[in-house]
């Protein structure tokens, strides 16, 4: 049954798995166009953490899964969706979480990190590498590409790829573009500096959207970084490798 709470007026959907009682849970937070049903349960991370005894906190981002989906950009801005984390947290009556969360939920992680690093022990961070820190340049030819009324129209392999994937899951494309242009998630060597949370970085070798992961760990103080063989932005998610790297990091606090 999915669970709801309300952040600066909108309804936000989110699954609540495991017990009070396995301590200091982990917040997952889906990338762009996914939603916790598919990027999370799906992919085998609910069961996971299960088996493991960690509470864990799915949440569905504004515009995205049951989530409500305003088609205004600024509904999108950075602090509004790092405020629904944080608002998750208050809902529930939590004052410190893990944050895990995969591509554009791995930039909102760091960004929540650095806003109340007291709240966030632990970062788990997928699917990015050293291509954050280039400019976000995309943001327009994604939003474009959701706007399109036909996909065949889309010329770049990556953007037809998130088209896809959107379709796929039934999302609705005006909001995921008005997500694109409102949002501005990237970060700088000197930011990363900032950051005091226990950090893991993980993408897959062959993740050219993310990039090496090694070289974004080198910027944040005590991270360690791996790299997923022979998986792209989208076959990492449910990689093996990747559960045996995140329970490792956390089996070793």
């Amino acid at each position: 049954m999915t669970s709801t709470f309300t952040s600066s007026g909108l309804e936000l959907a989110y699954d609540d798995i495991g017990e009070k009682e396995w301590g200091r849970p982990v917040v997952l937070l889906h990338g762009y166009a996914s939603n916790r049903t598919e990027g999370w349960r799906r992919m085998g991370w609910h069961g996971a953490f299960e088996r493991k005894r960690i509470r864990v906190l799915a949440l569905d981002w504004r515009g995205h899964g049951d989530s409500a989906k305003p088609h205004d950009p600024q509904a999108y801005t950075r602090e509004q969706m790092i405020g629904d984390v944080f608002a998750l947290l208050d809902r529930l009556g939590i004052g410190r979480a893990d944050l895990f969360g995969y591509s554009m939920g791995a930039r909102l992680a760091i960004r929540a990190a650095l806003a109340q690093p007291d709240r966030v022990p632990d970062l788990i961070l997928g699917g990015i590498g050293e291509r954050l820190f280039r400019p976000a340049d995309a943001t327009g030819a994604l939003a474009a590409a959701m706007e399109a009324e036909n996909p065949d129209v889309i010329s770049e392999p990556l953007l037809r790829s998130f088209r896809a994937f959107a379709d796929e899951q039934g999302e609705d494309r005006l909001a995921l573009a008005a997500c694109a242009r409102g949002g501005d998630y990237g970060v700088t060597h000197e930011l990363l500096a900032g950051v005091r949370a226990r950090c893991l970085v993980v993408a897959g070798a062959r993740d050219e959207l993310a990039g090496d992961p090694q070289a974004l760990a080198a910027s944040i103080p005590g991270a360690r970084a791996t790299a997923l063989p022979g998986c792209d932005h989208f076959s990492a998610i449910p990689h093996a490798l990747f559960k045996a790297a995140v329970f490792d990091f956390i089996d070793g606090e």
